[in-house]
């Protein structure tokens, strides 16, 4: 198979992962993934895999094959995986579970390198741009910065007490944090380097964007510069475009009919992937707020999404 250029996946509550073309929306993969839904997905920087958090393995595929199998699977946590990412090379991945712990994954070894106990269920985990804190999110409204060259917790806070923080996402330059919860709220913060390389939370803003649950928040990536967003998906059927520059409302995406689960910019920002419990994925224009195309294909709530149409990383 060749590589394609831009690599789409979805998964649902259908115990399937499917691939599409983005622009003609024909899904040309599926995987069947039995043994659990798929919480979320990512696919590593240099395009060649995805992995698939599920319950309570991560998965990893080769995007390039069609072999229904996994490469390798990555066992160690005891319940859901609810957070998957990887380090800028791809060198190693990082996971945060509802058994509590944040685990690092060094990708050309076998086994679990590291692991952090957050003491509640881990929803969400972003890794900071400087490549040496994984900052997590709790179900206890716990927030906390892992320090992976000290191996140490090196600052947490609580914004809302017994309020659980639903998804994290950091500013590509590493200058803000924006966590959201489930009343709704979005916290934002300024990320201030201290005296000796520790992250310190200023706060910014406080966002009432939704009525309902927030699943997830994204700011926008390098490339949409000068503009910057906060996209914020919803349990109200909705997704909200909001402008960094004060926090003023810029769309709201409305199409999908039930809950919105997961959203990811395209690499220059222009455009946002939504999965939803429709059972459809939608491309939305950031600037026209109009849905695009529709993916049709799973028969159950689309959970996630992944979307890697950027250049691999130069080597």
């Amino acid at each position: 198979m060749s590589q394609p250029s831009v690599v789409l996946a979805t998964a649902s509550y259908d115990h399937t992962i499917k691939f599409w073309e983005a622009k003609s929306a024909r899904c040309y993969r599926t995987i069947q993934y039995p043994e659990s839904q798929v919480n979320r997905l990512e696919i590593t920087p240099d395009k060649r895999f995805l992995a698939a958090a599920g319950n309570p393995h991560i998965r990893l595929f080769d995007i390039n094959s069609n072999s229904p199998q996994p490469l390798r699977s990555f066992d160690s946590h005891t319940n859901n995986v609810m957070a998957v990412g990887f380090q800028c090379d791809g060198n190693w991945m990082y996971s945060g579970s509802e058994d509590g712990t944040v685990k690092i994954w060094d990708l050309r070894a076998p086994g679990c390198q590291r692991e952090y106990e957050s003491r509640a269920a881990v929803n969400t985990v972003v890794l900071h741009p400087n490549q040496t804190e994984l900052i997590s999110g709790d179900q206890n409204g716990n927030i906390r910065v892992w320090d992976l060259r000290a191996n140490s917790c090196s600052c947490e806070l609580v914004p809302e007490v017994d309020t659980a923080v639903r998804s994290l996402t950091v500013m590509w330059d590493g200058s803000l944090i924006v966590a959201a919860n489930n009343r709704g709220t979005c916290y934002v913060w300024r990320l201030l380097r201290g005296t000796e390389t520790m992250t310190n939370f200023e706060p910014l803003h406080k966002l009432q964007a939704h009525d309902g649950y927030i699943l997830k928040c994204l700011l926008s990536p390098e490339l949409c510069e000068p503009n910057r967003y906060l996209a914020t998906a919803s349990s109200d059927h909705t997704v909200k475009i909001w402008n960094v520059d004060g926090f003023t409302l810029e769309k709201t995406l409305i199409g999908h009919e039930r809950w919105v689960w997961d959203c990811v910019f395209s690499v220059d920002g222009a455009f946002l992937i939504t999965a939803s419990s429709d059972t459809t994925a939608r491309l939305w224009s950031t600037s026209t707020g109009k849905d695009i195309k529709v993916y049709q294909g799973h028969h159950k709530a689309t959970i996630c999404c992944a979307l890697h149409d950027g250049p691999e990383p130069s080597s």
